[in-house]
């Protein structure tokens, strides 16, 4: 028998500095919220983005 495909979800990052919502990726839903440090273009460095949902 064939399993199930697990269903992704469309999240967001959103920076922790300015609320901008500059990256959009798809995860496989549950588990923990994410917490990645990427590079913000309107402060130009790397801040914490945290995981939003749409």
């Amino acid at each position: 028998m064939a399993k199930g495909k697990k269903k992704l979800e469309v999240v967001h990052l959103v920076c922790e500095q300015t609320g901008d919502h500059n990256y959009t990726i798809r995860k496989k839903s549950g588990g923990e919220k994410l917490k990645v440090k990427k590079y913000s273009p309107r402060l130009r460095k790397h801040t914490v983005h945290n995981e939003k949902k749409k």
